[in-house]
């Protein structure tokens, strides 16, 4: 297909023009008219990069993208090396942040329940990106940290009683820890994102409230993958997932 109609169709079923966010959605670098190999990933890294480009990617789609609000616009450094070997290879890089996270089916937070087990009920916070809803049958919170662990492959930070049971969830990929109190609000017996701050130890100390810190990378490594898988199937495009771990 045309990148311009692959560009059109994403931007069409991520709706990116109804968010306000920190980056760029869409075409961030542009490479050859045509693909057939879309590469995903969640970070447009080096070695992402590398590793599309040596499979022959025409194109590569990621969560986390360029150009970011407030930070330094100039293109040096690591931002010079990244560009410059997509540019020398002739390969676009698509980027898609906020409306990846929010999307109903392919985003990060809609593939993040699916793969949790958790029935999504509901949207909260700032643009409708977290979600409310239960487990299919309650469990401990230590029987969930280790549900987490297995399908996560990575061990999460927990706050609160391992014996605590844990019903109705709240989740938001990535650095959704300012969530939190949100969710607390909804009433439920755990929230889940990808970082932890601070203050959300005594939220949780005092509310009850059980918090998990799941791995910014790793809660956000879904929707991607989704979203490349949905493309292959409808326009007949070879594609491959491409991760760097990340402890974070």
């Amino acid at each position: 297909m045309l990148l311009d109609q692959l560009c059109d169709y994403n931007a069409s079923l991520l709706q990116t023009g109804m968010f306000k966010d920190y980056c760029p959605n869409g075409l961030q670098v542009e490479g050859r008219s045509e693909v057939q190999r879309i590469a995903t990933g969640v970070t447009a890294s080096r070695q992402v990069l590398d590793e599309a480009i040596e499979w022959g990617a025409d194109a590569i789609l990621v969560h986390h993208g360029y150009f970011w609000r407030n930070e330094d616009s100039t293109i040096v450094g690591v931002r010079k090396n990244r560009i410059a070997r997509l540019l020398l290879s002739d390969i676009s890089l698509l980027a898609y942040h906020l409306p990846l996270d929010a999307h109903a089916e392919l985003g990060n937070n809609a593939q993040l329940g699916k793969l949790l087990g958790l029935v999504e009920q509901g949207r909260f916070g700032e643009q409708d990106l977290a979600c409310i809803g239960s487990l299919e049958r309650p469990l401990s919170l230590g029987q969930f940290s280790l549900q987490i662990e297995h399908e996560l492959e990575r061990m999460p930070q927990v706050i609160g009683e391992r014996d605590k049971k844990i019903s109705k969830v709240a989740w938001c990929s990535g650095g959704a820890q300012g969530y939190f109190e949100a969710a607390i609000q909804q009433g439920v017996d755990a929230y889940i994102t990808g970082e932890i701050s601070e203050q959300c130890y005594h939220l949780s100390n005092e509310t009850g409230v059980a918090f998990i810190a799941a791995g910014h990378h790793a809660t956000e490594r879904f929707g991607i993958q989704a979203l490349g898988e949905h493309l292959a199937t409808r326009f007949g495009l070879k594609h491959r997932f491409f991760d760097q771990d990340n402890p974070v």
